[in-house]
């Protein structure tokens, strides 16, 4: 049975849906229980205009924020918590590998049309991972 989950998450409302399940997960196997959110690079112009010198730094803070909040809710120790920046898929598949995760848990929106034809991250983590991978299906918005 699985020994490390590796929780990915993108801190929005769905996260609460999510937490259910990783919970049961978690409980049915007894593993040890990691935590990541990957915040996208943005494009390197300024944002100064705007009043904000360090967007992605702020962006970052705000993260690891919500990220040891969420934590705290799952139980989840400070050294098992990942915050990082750069290409979604490839940071969750590189942590996963790095941590020894035998299990991903990501939520998916169930794209249709375009958006299927170009993928989502959780499609292209189940393409590239070298674990297992559960794709929780999300609620649809109403």
């Amino acid at each position: 049975m699985y020994k490390h989950i590796l929780f990915a998450t993108d801190l929005t409302d769905d996260t609460d849906y999510l937490i259910s399940k990783v919970r049961g997960m978690r409980g049915y196997t007894g593993a040890r229980l990691s935590m990541i959110h990957v915040v996208e690079p943005l494009p390197g112009y300024s944002y100064a205009y705007l009043g904000i010198e360090d967007i992605e730094g702020q962006l970052l803070d705000e993260s690891k924020t919500a990220l040891t909040k969420l934590a705290e809710q799952l139980s989840v120790n400070a050294k098992d918590q990942w915050v990082e920046i750069g290409p979604t898929k490839s940071k969750i598949l590189e942590v996963a590998q790095n941590v020894g995760a035998d299990l991903i848990i990501c939520g998916s929106h169930g794209r249709h049309g375009l958006s299927l034809l170009l993928g989502s991250t959780a499609n292209a983590i189940l393409h590239g991972a070298k674990c297992d991978v559960l794709t929780v299906r999300l609620p649809e918005e109403e």
